[in-house]
Protein backbone atom coordinates (compact mmCIF):
# COMPACT_ATOMS: atom_id res chain seq x y z
CA UNK A 1 0.00 0.00 0.00
CA UNK A 2 1.16 3.39 -0.80
CA UNK A 3 2.02 6.25 2.10
CA UNK A 4 -1.09 9.01 1.86
CA UNK A 5 1.64 11.68 0.20
CA UNK A 6 2.77 8.83 -2.55
CA UNK A 7 -1.11 8.76 -3.02
CA UNK A 8 -1.47 12.18 -3.11
CA UNK A 9 0.97 12.66 -5.97
CA UNK A 10 -0.45 9.67 -8.02
CA UNK A 11 -3.68 10.31 -8.33
CA UNK A 12 -3.27 13.48 -10.39
CA UNK A 13 -0.77 12.14 -12.48
CA UNK A 14 -3.13 9.07 -12.85
CA UNK A 15 -6.02 11.51 -13.60
CA UNK A 16 -3.92 12.97 -16.39
CA UNK A 17 -2.65 9.28 -17.45
CA UNK A 18 -7.05 8.27 -18.10
CA UNK A 19 -7.64 11.68 -19.47
CA UNK A 20 -4.80 11.81 -22.58
CA UNK A 21 -5.89 8.05 -23.08
CA UNK A 22 -9.47 9.28 -23.94
CA UNK A 23 -7.65 11.12 -25.98
CA UNK A 24 -5.65 8.53 -27.65
CA UNK A 25 -8.91 6.33 -28.24
CA UNK A 26 -10.39 8.97 -29.87
CA UNK A 27 -7.61 9.71 -32.24
CA UNK A 28 -7.27 6.82 -32.94
CA UNK A 29 -10.62 5.79 -33.78
CA UNK A 30 -10.56 8.86 -36.24
CA UNK A 31 -7.51 7.77 -37.83
CA UNK A 32 -9.40 4.12 -38.57
CA UNK A 33 -12.40 5.93 -40.03
CA UNK A 34 -10.60 7.89 -42.39
CA UNK A 35 -8.89 4.04 -43.01
CA UNK A 36 -12.35 2.94 -43.87
CA UNK A 37 -12.60 5.27 -46.63
CA UNK A 38 -9.38 4.32 -48.06
CA UNK A 39 -10.10 1.07 -48.04
CA UNK A 40 -13.26 1.61 -49.97
CA UNK A 41 -10.60 3.24 -52.85
CA UNK A 42 -8.86 0.84 -52.62
CA UNK A 43 -11.41 -1.92 -53.42
CA UNK A 44 -13.04 0.53 -56.10
CA UNK A 45 -9.48 0.73 -58.34
CA UNK A 46 -8.39 -3.03 -57.02
CA UNK A 47 -5.50 -1.39 -55.37
CA UNK A 48 -3.41 -4.32 -52.99
CA UNK A 49 -4.13 -3.68 -49.40
CA UNK A 50 -0.78 -3.83 -47.72
CA UNK A 51 1.77 -1.86 -49.60
CA UNK A 52 5.57 -2.24 -48.64
CA UNK A 53 6.06 1.47 -50.02
CA UNK A 54 3.21 2.85 -48.12
CA UNK A 55 4.21 0.88 -44.77
CA UNK A 56 8.23 1.93 -44.83
CA UNK A 57 7.21 5.79 -45.45
CA UNK A 58 4.77 5.40 -42.26
CA UNK A 59 7.20 3.72 -40.12
CA UNK A 60 9.78 6.02 -41.58
CA UNK A 61 7.41 9.48 -40.56
CA UNK A 62 7.07 7.43 -37.26
CA UNK A 63 10.60 7.58 -36.06
CA UNK A 64 11.47 11.11 -37.75
CA UNK A 65 8.54 12.38 -35.22
CA UNK A 66 9.68 10.87 -31.95
CA UNK A 67 11.12 12.90 -30.03
CA UNK A 68 11.07 10.49 -27.28
CA UNK A 69 11.56 9.36 -24.57
CA UNK A 70 9.61 6.55 -25.82
CA UNK A 71 12.24 4.39 -27.81
CA UNK A 72 11.68 4.30 -31.76
CA UNK A 73 11.05 0.42 -31.29
CA UNK A 74 8.43 0.42 -28.92
CA UNK A 75 6.03 3.19 -31.08
CA UNK A 76 6.96 0.65 -34.29
CA UNK A 77 5.36 -2.19 -32.64
CA UNK A 78 3.04 0.07 -31.83
CA UNK A 79 2.14 1.12 -35.16
CA UNK A 80 2.84 -2.15 -36.79
CA UNK A 81 -0.20 -3.42 -34.49
CA UNK A 82 -2.40 -0.85 -35.46
CA UNK A 83 -1.70 -1.05 -39.44
CA UNK A 84 -2.64 -4.42 -38.73
CA UNK A 85 -6.18 -3.38 -37.37
CA UNK A 86 -6.60 -1.00 -40.70
CA UNK A 87 -5.65 -4.40 -42.87
CA UNK A 88 -8.50 -5.67 -41.08
CA UNK A 89 -11.22 -2.22 -41.54
CA UNK A 90 -10.10 -1.64 -45.35
CA UNK A 91 -10.55 -5.63 -46.40
CA UNK A 92 -9.59 -9.03 -44.23
CA UNK A 93 -6.06 -10.11 -44.91
CA UNK A 94 -5.15 -13.52 -45.54
CA UNK A 95 -1.46 -14.37 -44.88
CA UNK A 96 -0.09 -17.97 -45.44
CA UNK A 97 3.20 -19.31 -44.01
CA UNK A 98 5.25 -22.72 -43.18
CA UNK A 99 3.27 -24.25 -40.80
CA UNK A 100 1.83 -25.94 -38.58
CA UNK A 101 0.61 -23.29 -35.59
CA UNK A 102 4.03 -21.93 -34.03
CA UNK A 103 6.76 -22.34 -35.99
CA UNK A 104 9.04 -19.53 -36.47
CA UNK A 105 7.55 -18.69 -39.78
CA UNK A 106 4.42 -17.99 -37.78
CA UNK A 107 6.14 -16.37 -35.41
CA UNK A 108 7.96 -14.10 -38.10
CA UNK A 109 4.19 -13.41 -39.63
CA UNK A 110 2.91 -12.26 -36.70
CA UNK A 111 5.63 -9.79 -35.56
CA UNK A 112 5.22 -8.32 -39.23
CA UNK A 113 1.65 -8.32 -39.76
CA UNK A 114 0.17 -8.67 -36.28
CA UNK A 115 -2.74 -10.02 -34.47
CA UNK A 116 -5.45 -8.79 -36.65
CA UNK A 117 -5.05 -10.25 -40.06
CA UNK A 118 -6.11 -13.93 -40.90
CA UNK A 119 -3.66 -16.55 -40.82
CA UNK A 120 -3.19 -19.70 -42.78
CA UNK A 121 -0.74 -22.19 -41.80
CA UNK A 122 0.08 -24.11 -45.14
CA UNK A 123 2.39 -27.79 -45.11
CA UNK A 124 5.18 -27.15 -47.17
CA UNK A 125 6.89 -23.79 -48.69
CA UNK A 126 5.72 -25.51 -51.94
CA UNK A 127 2.42 -24.75 -50.93
CA UNK A 128 2.65 -20.95 -50.19
CA UNK A 129 3.50 -20.45 -53.63
CA UNK A 130 0.72 -22.52 -54.78
CA UNK A 131 -2.09 -20.71 -52.58
CA UNK A 132 -0.70 -17.32 -53.83
CA UNK A 133 -0.59 -18.23 -57.38
CA UNK A 134 -4.62 -19.66 -56.82
CA UNK A 135 -5.89 -16.58 -54.97
CA UNK A 136 -6.54 -18.65 -51.94
CA UNK A 137 -4.20 -15.84 -49.76
CA UNK A 138 -3.28 -12.74 -50.17
CA UNK A 139 0.44 -12.70 -49.24
CA UNK A 140 3.00 -15.34 -48.26
CA UNK A 141 6.04 -15.48 -46.27
CA UNK A 142 8.74 -17.71 -46.80
CA UNK A 143 12.30 -18.07 -45.51
CA UNK A 144 15.16 -17.96 -47.95
CA UNK A 145 18.10 -17.87 -45.65
CA UNK A 146 19.47 -17.90 -42.51
CA UNK A 147 22.81 -16.34 -41.22
CA UNK A 148 23.63 -19.67 -39.62
CA UNK A 149 22.89 -22.10 -41.92
CA UNK A 150 22.52 -20.98 -45.22
CA UNK A 151 19.90 -20.55 -48.31
CA UNK A 152 16.45 -22.60 -47.95
CA UNK A 153 16.39 -24.73 -50.60
CA UNK A 154 13.46 -25.12 -51.00
CA UNK A 155 12.23 -21.92 -51.34
CA UNK A 156 14.87 -21.41 -53.56
CA UNK A 157 13.00 -24.62 -55.51
CA UNK A 158 10.08 -23.25 -55.81
CA UNK A 159 10.78 -19.77 -57.28
CA UNK A 160 11.86 -22.31 -60.51
CA UNK A 161 7.77 -22.88 -61.35
CA UNK A 162 6.27 -19.85 -59.86
CA UNK A 163 5.22 -16.60 -61.20
CA UNK A 164 4.88 -15.17 -57.65
CA UNK A 165 6.84 -11.88 -57.08
CA UNK A 166 8.99 -11.28 -54.29
CA UNK A 167 7.39 -8.72 -52.67
CA UNK A 168 9.10 -7.45 -49.66
CA UNK A 169 11.77 -8.74 -46.78
CA UNK A 170 11.60 -9.34 -43.08
CA UNK A 171 14.47 -9.66 -40.83
CA UNK A 172 13.75 -12.22 -37.58
CA UNK A 173 16.16 -12.92 -34.97
CA UNK A 174 15.88 -16.97 -34.00
CA UNK A 175 15.62 -17.25 -30.18
CA UNK A 176 15.61 -20.63 -29.57
CA UNK A 177 14.09 -21.95 -26.20
CA UNK A 178 13.95 -25.50 -24.25
CA UNK A 179 10.05 -25.86 -23.78
CA UNK A 180 8.88 -28.16 -21.10
CA UNK A 181 6.39 -28.97 -18.26
CA UNK A 182 8.91 -30.58 -15.99
CA UNK A 183 12.28 -29.35 -14.49
CA UNK A 184 14.96 -29.49 -17.20
CA UNK A 185 16.72 -32.23 -14.72
CA UNK A 186 13.86 -34.62 -15.85
CA UNK A 187 13.64 -34.09 -19.15
CA UNK A 188 14.57 -37.77 -20.93
CA UNK A 189 13.87 -36.80 -24.44
CA UNK A 190 13.93 -33.58 -26.37
CA UNK A 191 12.11 -33.29 -29.71
CA UNK A 192 13.10 -30.80 -32.85
CA UNK A 193 14.31 -30.54 -36.19
CA UNK A 194 17.95 -31.33 -36.94
CA UNK A 195 18.42 -27.73 -37.92
CA UNK A 196 17.72 -26.83 -34.49
CA UNK A 197 19.37 -29.48 -32.65
CA UNK A 198 22.52 -28.27 -34.49
CA UNK A 199 21.76 -24.45 -33.79
CA UNK A 200 21.64 -25.43 -30.01
CA UNK A 201 24.53 -28.02 -30.24
CA UNK A 202 26.85 -26.84 -27.33
CA UNK A 203 24.16 -25.49 -25.06
CA UNK A 204 22.65 -29.23 -25.32
CA UNK A 205 25.77 -30.36 -24.92
CA UNK A 206 26.72 -29.16 -21.57
CA UNK A 207 23.21 -28.75 -20.21
CA UNK A 208 21.26 -31.99 -20.92
CA UNK A 209 23.51 -33.89 -23.02
CA UNK A 210 22.15 -37.38 -21.47
CA UNK A 211 18.92 -36.62 -23.09
CA UNK A 212 17.64 -38.16 -26.60
CA UNK A 213 17.30 -36.26 -29.25
CA UNK A 214 14.46 -36.97 -31.87
CA UNK A 215 14.58 -35.10 -34.89
CA UNK A 216 10.89 -34.18 -36.19
CA UNK A 217 9.30 -32.17 -39.12
CA UNK A 218 9.07 -28.80 -37.62
CA UNK A 219 9.76 -27.40 -33.99
CA UNK A 220 6.15 -26.68 -33.67
CA UNK A 221 5.13 -30.24 -33.80
CA UNK A 222 8.13 -30.83 -31.27
CA UNK A 223 6.25 -28.50 -29.30
CA UNK A 224 2.84 -30.55 -29.71
CA UNK A 225 4.39 -33.97 -28.98
CA UNK A 226 6.75 -32.73 -25.80
CA UNK A 227 3.08 -31.29 -24.62
CA UNK A 228 1.75 -34.65 -24.93
CA UNK A 229 4.55 -37.24 -23.14
CA UNK A 230 6.10 -36.63 -19.63
CA UNK A 231 9.78 -36.08 -19.16
CA UNK A 232 10.11 -34.75 -22.66
CA UNK A 233 10.76 -31.03 -23.87
CA UNK A 234 11.17 -29.40 -27.11
CA UNK A 235 13.34 -26.52 -28.66
CA UNK A 236 10.68 -24.27 -30.03
CA UNK A 237 9.32 -20.70 -30.05
CA UNK A 238 8.37 -18.68 -27.44
CA UNK A 239 4.71 -18.60 -29.69
CA UNK A 240 4.78 -22.38 -29.63
CA UNK A 241 4.82 -22.33 -25.56
CA UNK A 242 1.81 -19.93 -25.79
CA UNK A 243 0.10 -22.31 -28.51
CA UNK A 244 0.93 -25.87 -26.77
CA UNK A 245 0.67 -24.75 -23.17
CA UNK A 246 4.75 -25.67 -22.55
CA UNK A 247 6.82 -23.24 -20.14
CA UNK A 248 9.83 -21.71 -21.36
CA UNK A 249 12.46 -23.34 -19.35
CA UNK A 250 15.55 -22.15 -20.83
CA UNK A 251 15.43 -19.12 -23.32
CA UNK A 252 17.60 -17.82 -25.94
CA UNK A 253 19.70 -21.30 -26.11
CA UNK A 254 20.48 -20.92 -29.76
CA UNK A 255 24.96 -21.63 -29.83
CA UNK A 256 25.04 -17.99 -31.88
CA UNK A 257 22.74 -15.73 -30.16
CA UNK A 258 23.21 -12.92 -33.09
CA UNK A 259 21.55 -15.86 -35.32
CA UNK A 260 19.33 -14.20 -38.04
CA UNK A 261 16.75 -15.60 -40.90
CA UNK A 262 15.22 -13.32 -43.45
CA UNK A 263 11.95 -14.00 -44.87
CA UNK A 264 10.18 -12.92 -48.26
CA UNK A 265 7.34 -11.44 -48.65
CA UNK A 266 5.80 -13.01 -51.63
CA UNK A 267 2.58 -11.77 -53.83
CA UNK A 268 1.10 -11.21 -57.81
CA UNK A 269 1.60 -7.78 -57.11
CA UNK A 270 4.65 -5.95 -57.54
CA UNK A 271 5.97 -3.15 -55.00
CA UNK A 272 6.45 0.41 -56.11
CA UNK A 273 10.27 1.44 -55.59
CA UNK A 274 10.70 3.62 -52.27
CA UNK A 275 14.48 4.56 -53.21
CA UNK A 276 15.77 1.99 -50.44
CA UNK A 277 15.22 -1.25 -52.55
CA UNK A 278 16.54 -4.52 -53.44
CA UNK A 279 16.35 -6.17 -57.04
CA UNK A 280 16.15 -10.20 -56.84
CA UNK A 281 17.00 -12.77 -59.70
CA UNK A 282 17.15 -15.83 -61.12
CA UNK A 283 19.95 -17.01 -64.17
CA UNK A 284 21.88 -19.72 -66.04
CA UNK A 285 24.94 -18.72 -67.56
CA UNK A 286 25.89 -20.57 -71.20
CA UNK A 287 28.41 -23.63 -70.74
CA UNK A 288 31.72 -22.28 -71.05
CA UNK A 289 34.56 -20.86 -68.97
CA UNK A 290 34.20 -17.56 -67.19
CA UNK A 291 30.54 -17.65 -67.31
CA UNK A 292 29.27 -16.98 -64.20
CA UNK A 293 32.24 -14.51 -63.70
CA UNK A 294 30.87 -12.33 -66.87
CA UNK A 295 27.23 -12.21 -65.24
CA UNK A 296 29.23 -11.00 -61.88
CA UNK A 297 31.69 -8.40 -63.32
CA UNK A 298 28.09 -6.96 -65.12
CA UNK A 299 26.90 -5.62 -61.94
CA UNK A 300 30.19 -4.76 -60.49
CA UNK A 301 30.76 -2.15 -63.80
CA UNK A 302 27.54 -1.06 -63.12
CA UNK A 303 28.66 -0.15 -59.66
CA UNK A 304 25.67 -2.25 -57.83
CA UNK A 305 26.49 -4.31 -54.84
CA UNK A 306 25.21 -7.57 -54.58
CA UNK A 307 23.97 -8.25 -51.07
CA UNK A 308 22.99 -12.17 -51.71
CA UNK A 309 24.13 -15.32 -54.27
CA UNK A 310 23.29 -18.72 -53.66
CA UNK A 311 22.61 -21.45 -56.29
CA UNK A 312 20.40 -24.87 -56.87
CA UNK A 313 20.61 -27.76 -59.74
CA UNK A 314 18.25 -27.31 -62.15
CA UNK A 315 16.72 -30.43 -61.61
CA UNK A 316 16.55 -30.75 -65.73
CA UNK A 317 20.03 -31.25 -66.95
CA UNK A 318 22.73 -32.78 -64.69
CA UNK A 319 24.97 -30.07 -63.51
CA UNK A 320 23.14 -27.16 -64.25
CA UNK A 321 22.45 -24.81 -62.02
CA UNK A 322 20.04 -21.50 -61.39
CA UNK A 323 21.94 -18.79 -59.82
CA UNK A 324 20.06 -16.43 -57.20
CA UNK A 325 21.08 -12.76 -56.55
CA UNK A 326 19.88 -9.73 -55.09
CA UNK A 327 21.60 -6.55 -55.86
CA UNK A 328 20.60 -2.97 -54.24
CA UNK A 329 18.44 -1.11 -56.29
CA UNK A 330 15.23 -1.43 -57.79
CA UNK A 331 14.57 -2.72 -61.28
CA UNK A 332 12.94 0.80 -62.51
CA UNK A 333 16.57 2.54 -61.73
CA UNK A 334 18.48 3.51 -64.64
CA UNK A 335 21.59 1.49 -63.40
CA UNK A 336 20.13 -1.48 -62.67
CA UNK A 337 17.89 -1.72 -65.85
CA UNK A 338 21.04 -1.28 -67.59
CA UNK A 339 22.81 -4.22 -65.40
CA UNK A 340 19.97 -6.46 -66.45
CA UNK A 341 19.87 -6.22 -69.93
CA UNK A 342 23.88 -6.45 -69.88
CA UNK A 343 23.68 -9.32 -68.09
CA UNK A 344 21.04 -11.16 -70.43
CA UNK A 345 23.92 -11.38 -72.78
CA UNK A 346 25.98 -14.13 -70.87
CA UNK A 347 22.62 -16.00 -69.35
CA UNK A 348 20.78 -18.75 -71.00
CA UNK A 349 17.66 -17.35 -69.30
CA UNK A 350 17.04 -14.63 -66.33
CA UNK A 351 14.15 -13.70 -64.33
CA UNK A 352 13.28 -10.95 -62.73
CA UNK A 353 12.13 -12.08 -59.21
CA UNK A 354 11.01 -9.10 -57.92
CA UNK A 355 12.15 -5.67 -56.43
CA UNK A 356 11.12 -4.68 -53.40
CA UNK A 357 11.93 -2.45 -50.25
CA UNK A 358 14.90 -3.43 -47.90
CA UNK A 359 14.10 -4.23 -44.77
CA UNK A 360 15.52 -1.57 -42.31
CA UNK A 361 15.52 -3.44 -38.68
CA UNK A 362 15.54 -6.93 -37.04
CA UNK A 363 12.25 -8.11 -35.69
Amino acid sequence: MGTPNTDAELTPLRARIDQIDQQLVELLNERARVVVDIGKVKRDGQSPIYAPDREQQVLQKVRDRNKGPLPDSCLIAMWRELMSGSFALERPLRIGYLGPPGSFSHLAARRKFGASVEYDDLEDIAGVFEEIVRGHIDLGLVPIENSSMGGIGETLDSFLDSPVQVYAEVLINIHHNLLANCPPERVTKVYSKPEVFAQCRRWLGVQIRNAERVPVASSSKAAELASKETNTAAIGSTLAAELYGLKVQFANIEDNPNNTTRFFIISKDSAKPTGDDKTAMMFTTAHKAGALAEVLDVFRDHKLNLTHIDKRPSKRVNWEYYFFIDCLGHQSDPAVTAAIEAARKHCQQLTILGSFPRAREVL
